[in-house]
């Protein structure tokens, strides 16, 4: 089983290399893994007739109990081979349908195969968290697919409107399968069906949370309308996964569900009365409607409705009945938008209104078309009349509310025949005033798929009882029934005949008086599910405009002043009612009176920051405060965090400096005496509170300390640095996270910048000769030498001639060239020695960006380009790529993040061991330093070209405005 899933998820990778080279022909070669698992499904018929079932287990997490289940059983087997089946035959069915020069084709073959294998996947799961994940997989493939056509506003709005539906009732069903799970002591849905939790409240909760998915899913009143909308998707994935496959999720789910839940109090009036609604509304619409895909969307969210009724009942024949139903209703939906692709492909349009004689332009089309439509329609000897008489039955000897379901069940078949004959009618007939339709030859090959399935369900309306075994087997594990039913073509004459008749006649009724039924339909018809989503889309855009509005100032000390106020009122409410500091220990104020010294002058330094007007004043302050703290970690002994302060802050004060260079010299905001006044109370209050709560988290502990024991395991393995064990081992989780965040942030503040491209691109060699930011002086100064003239005879820095001679230190560039590469070498000691020393590869990372800082600061952003030839993206990309690889190999023993050593010997070396915390260190490193270079280049490269653009601006405008005969440089403002 597990071979077949991912058989499909690496053939979709390799789609685009496959579509290149085979063209359309690639969906022939992509259709073998559904096949393959057709076949499959069919060589376990017996075994899962038989009441029977095929298992497969891997302990994904031992310690955790978390485990990957599949399942084939009899309604998995169904499922498998209509997903399976009809993902073939779609498949196939592309590789005429598309051209070799349909755009983007690759991307639409790869998560159309990878779909199939989500949807493979999320029937064979036995457990919720897995059935989860791949429900979520259908969904992500789907939007993928129906926003194919990426260029069509119509497109964007459909597959973000499937997508957010889907979305929100996935996570609300989640949370149910989390209650049901806690409920039932396990997340194995055989067990939890097999001993289902007992009725409670949480239970009920669950159950109705699922449903919200579920419904959601199968597009259930109130969540039918992003079905219709995602008929902008082309005619295969309509085929596929509207009509055998996604939609079928919600419906299989509640089927899978029905034997454990259905006695809840609240399932059956959700199931029933939500299914019979939209059976009755998505009939009515489907009748006014001229696209005929439409028709057939409106007419699969009613067929939707029926099949959620029928598999939410909770009887052992109202079940058969569904599972029949489904059977049904994927042999003959499938084919007729597969026949209606075929309609729009040969005669270029969609509209009933205008087609007129393709059935005899196209009459193996029609007879496709009217096979499948006579099942739609119930009519003997299809399949889909046994499935309706199934179903007449189930409910007419059922309770009370089965025979209203029953009722409502009669007026959505005489709806559907209505639709059906109006498809059939308006896409092959001859009308009366309109010209036949000009439409071109289909092939064989094209018509192939439908065809097959619409003689599947030919076949298997007399042959229906062929399936008996295996349906009855999935509802046989419902409760018994007296009288089981078992299917058949012909059960004789009765009333579930009569029933049908009637339907039958209505629906044709219907039909006759079409054109007064469709203008009482658009009389009386309610605002489309589609505007009011529009409108309500429309409304939270507003809202929250309003609200950001009324909250986001633009004012940073107000913001700064809401959370200090927020987090002050929140722990001094908890401070007054636990009163925690009973008990407590008096803490002591200093350990040496070095550590007091140290603590009055980070004090000092920050309170200086209120009395200067400077900004670059301002930074050096707040620079001073964080030296402070790591002179404060030094003291204590923790030189790991020290050494970690110390790179942060000289690279944060390096950033501020950078910045200030397009800011005013002195701070312009004037704060009033009452501001004033305000402010600091509330900054010496919020001081105090959490340094209350810092002694008090700290004389809270009861259990000993971790420190201990960390150091011991530490010591187990032959290391002694903890600090960086902790990081890049014991508690990697958290290091890769903050990676992720760090990657995110940095990416994020810089492509604020980079408004148009963040590539930087190596140095041109005609802007190398021309004026840069580096080489702008202030006044023009006369009798000084000029861009090459006055340089040293040995150029230190790659990019020394841009350099405004008054600008350069010589001094600086040597040192600059000599320490940048020795800079580098620490930068690898200190991530290779954090085994045993103070060291790692954040810090190490923050090392070899400062030899870089150094090279810009020394040369400038031609330097910098030099020095690191390389995209940032690159290192930070590379760096996130070999963490996650590195924590991904510890599912090699069951467990993310497990650690690996291997020892060895090398000749000249001796033995050494290499680690995967020492390639996680790397990755690390390698992001850090991608994130250093980025922001940079951001703040340093990108700043000095809007620098050079103003100063050519300028000089422009200082050019048109000089007299003639004025000398430049001897008037106005200087460059």
């Amino acid at each position: 089983m597990t071979a077949l899933v991912v058989c499909h998820f690496v053939l979709a990778a390799c789609a685009r290399p496959l579509v290149r080279a085979l063209g359309r022909r690639a969906f022939i070669v992509l259709a073998l893994p559904p096949a393959a698992a057709t076949v499959w499904a069919a060589t376990q018929w017996n075994t899962a007739a038989s009441g029977g079932s095929v298992t497969w287990s891997w302990q994904w997490m031992p310690a955790y109990d978390v485990t990957v289940d599949l399942r084939l059983d009899a309604l998995a087997e169904l499922m498998v081979l209509l997903a399976a089946g009809i993902g073939t035959l779609v498949l196939l069915y592309c590789a005429s349908y598309f051209t070799d020069g349909t755009p983007q084709l690759a991307g639409f073959a790869g998560n159309l195969l990878a779909f199939a294998g989500a949807m493979l996947a999320l029937v064979l799961a036995d457990d919720l968290i897995s059935l989860y994940v791949f429900w979520e997989l259908t969904t992500v493939f789907s939007y993928l697919l129906i926003g194919y056509d990426s260029e069509q506003k119509h497109s964007r709005r459909s597959a973000l409107q499937a997508l957010t539906v889907t979305t929100l009732g996935g996570l609300a069903m989640f949370v149910g399968f989390l209650i049901i799970g806690q409920s039932a002591g396990t997340y194995r849905i055989s067990a939890i069906l097999a001993d289902p939790p007992g009725a409670s409240l949480a239970v009920s909760v669950a159950v109705v949370l699922i449903l919200c998915g579920a419904l959601s899913k199968s597009a259930i009143w109130p969540f039918s309308l992003w079905l219709p909308n995602a008929m902008a998707a082309p005619t295969p994935v309509s085929a596929y996964l509207h009509a055998a496959a996604m939609v079928k999720a919600g419906v299989y789910l509640v089927a899978r569900l029905a034997p454990g839940f259905a006695d809840v109090p609240v399932w059956r009036p959700v199931v029933i009365v939500l299914g019979a609604a939209t059976m009755l509304l998505g009939g009515w619409r489907a009748l006014r409607l001229n696209d005929l895909k439409l028709v057939l969307a409106y007419g699969t969210v009613s067929q939707l409705g029926f099949l959620t009724l029928l598999a939410g009942v909770g009887n052992r024949d109202a079940a058969l009945a569904a599972a029949v139903m489904i059977l049904a209703h994927a042999l003959f939906k499938a084919p007729l938008f597969l026949v209606t692709g075929i309609v729009d492909h040969a005669a270029g349009t969609r509209d009933l209104r205008k087609l007129s004689g393709v059935g005899r332009a196209l009459p193996h089309v029609c007879t496709v078309a009217v096979s499948a439509a006579a099942s739609m329609a119930a009519l003997p000897p299809l399949l889909g009349f046994a499935a309706k008489e199934a179903a007449f039955e189930a409910l007419l000897h059922g309770d009370t509310a089965d025979r209203w379901a029953l009722g409502v069940t009669v007026a959505g078949s005489a709806l559907t025949v209505a639709y059906t004959v109006r498809f059939v009618w308006g896409a092959f007939a001859r009308k009366p005033g309109v010209e036949d339709t000009l439409v071109h030859r289909v092939g064989w090959a094209f018509l192939a798929p439908p065809a097959l399935l619409a003689v599947c369900g030919l076949v298997l309306g007399p042959g229906v009882g062929w399936t008996d075994r295996l349906l009855s087997a999935y509802a046989d594990t419902f409760p018994p029934s007296p009288h089981p039913y078992h299917l058949s073509l012909w059960h004789g004459f009765g009333t579930a005949l009569l029933l049908s008749a009637v339907a039958l006649a209505g629906g044709v009724v219907l039909f006759a008086v079409r054109t007064t039924v469709t203008r009482l339909s658009r009389r009386i018809a309610w605002p489309t599910a589609d505007s009011v989503f529009g409108h309500l889309l429309l409304g939270l855009e507003r809202l929250s405009l309003q609200l950001t509005g009324l909250v986001q100032r633009g004012s940073l000390s107000v913001y700064l002043a809401t959370t200090l106020l927020v987090v002050l009122a929140g722990q001094l409410t908890v401070l007054g009612v636990d009163r925690p500091w009973h008990g407590a220990a008096v803490p002591r104020v200093w350990d040496l009176p070095l550590q007091g010294a140290i603590a009055v002058l980070t004090c000092a330094a920050a309170l200086l920051c209120l009395t200067v007007r400077r900004r670059m004043k301002a930074v050096v302050l707040a620079g001073l405060t964080g030296y402070g703290a790591a002179l404060l970690f030094v003291v204590q002994g923790g030189p790991d965090l020290a050494l970690t302060q110390f790179c942060v802050e000289t690279v944060s004060m390096i950033v501020f400096v950078l910045v200030l260079r397009r800011m005013p010299v002195h701070f312009q905001e004037s704060v009033s005496t009452w501001r004033r006044a305000v402010r600091i109370p509330v900054a010496l209050a919020a001081a105090a509170t959490l340094g209350v709560v810092v002694w008090v988290a700290a004389a809270a502990r009861r259990a000993a300390p971790a420190g201990a024991a960390m150091v011991e395991e530490t010591a187990h393995h032959g290391l002694k640095d903890v600090v960086a064990t902790i990081l890049v081992d014991l508690r990697a989780w958290d290091t890769m996270g903050e990676s992720a965040v760090l990657a995110a942030a940095a990416i994020g503040v810089t492509s604020l910048i980079y408004l148009h491209r963040r590539t930087e691109g190596s140095s041109l060699r005609e802007e190398l000769h021309g004026r840069t930011a580096w080489s702008l002086t202030a006044p023009e100064m006369t009798g000084l030498p000029h861009g090459d003239e006055g340089a040293p005879e040995r150029s230190w820095l790659a990019a020394g001639s841009t350099l405004a001679p008054e600008h350069r230190s010589i001094v600086f560039e040597v040192v600059a060239r000599l320490l940048f590469h020795p800079i580098l070498v620490l930068s690898v000691y200190l991530l290779f020695c954090a085994e045993n020393m103070p060291g790692g590869g954040f810090v190490g990372g923050l090392v070899a960006g400062l030899a870089l800082i150094t090279r810009y600061l020394a040369g400038g952003r031609f330097e910098l380009a030099e020095a690191a030839p390389l995209q940032p993206g690159l290192f930070t990309g590379l760096g996130l790529f070999i963490s996650t690889g590195v924590a991904l190999l510890g599912l090699g023993e069951g467990t993310v993040l497990h650690a690996w050593t291997h020892h060895g010997r090398l000749p000249l070396i001796g033995e050494y061991h290499l680690g995967t915390p020492v390639l996680f260190d790397f990755g690390v490193y390698l992001l850090v330093l991608g994130v250093v270079l980025d922001i940079v280049r951001a703040l340093g490269a990108k700043i000095d070209r809007q620098i050079e653009r103003a100063a050519v601006e300028r000089a422009a405008a200082a050019s048109t405005s000089t007299p003639p005969g004025t000398a430049p440089g001897t008037g106005g403002r200087p460059g």
